[in-house]
């Protein structure tokens, strides 16, 4: 009963741990996908529904377990590596750049980092800088695609600039 109870268990277990393998995504537009790092499984599917450009958000050095521009390749979709490694690359030009690589794409696009993170801070800020939405309505867009940690480093750059006030009198 003993060997029973543990095969019972490592099954249950394996199985957990490949069904949390598969990354999920939203679709906070039209079109574009948002979420952490796709599975093998998750760029097949992902193009059987349309998905024809993948960018992919995550530095050079962070590990995904397989070669996902020569998947996304072998599959017929287009692979965009944009880095953003953190809050430091949370910057107008990235959000300018992220914006205007949207917009140039055809068919549906895959937008990703490791967690969706990153995602939805560039994202909220393109909404902001770019197509002039409120903050409230930036945030809510980054919330969709993922945003979380990052949160208070958006805001930050959302928010007006300091002034500094003359307390001298004339």
């Amino acid at each position: 009963m003993t060997r029973f109870a543990f095969c019972l268990f490592a099954t249950l277990l394996y199985g957990t741990s490949l069904s949390t393998l598969a990354a999920e995504f939203t679709q906070p537009r039209p079109g574009l996908h948002t979420g952490g790092q796709p599975a093998l499984d998750d760029l097949a599917r992902l193009h059987a529904q349309g998905v024809r450009t993948v960018i992919d958000l995550r530095g050079s050095q962070e590990e995904r377990g397989y070669d996902e521009a020569a998947e996304a390749r072998r599959l017929g979709m287009e692979y965009v590596a944009m880095p953003i490694t953190g809050k430091d690359d949370l910057t107008p030009e990235n959000a300018k750049a992220l914006h205007a690589l949207l917009k140039q794409r055809e068919g549906e696009v895959l937008l990703h980092c490791a967690s969706g993170n990153r995602v939805g801070a560039l994202l909220a800020l393109g909404a902001a800088q770019v197509d002039g939405a409120s903050t409230e309505e930036a945030l809510a867009l980054g919330r969709v695609a993922g945003l979380k940690s990052l949160e208070p480093a958006v805001v930050e750059r959302l928010a007006p600039p300091k002034q500094t006030g003359n307390t001298t009198a004339d």
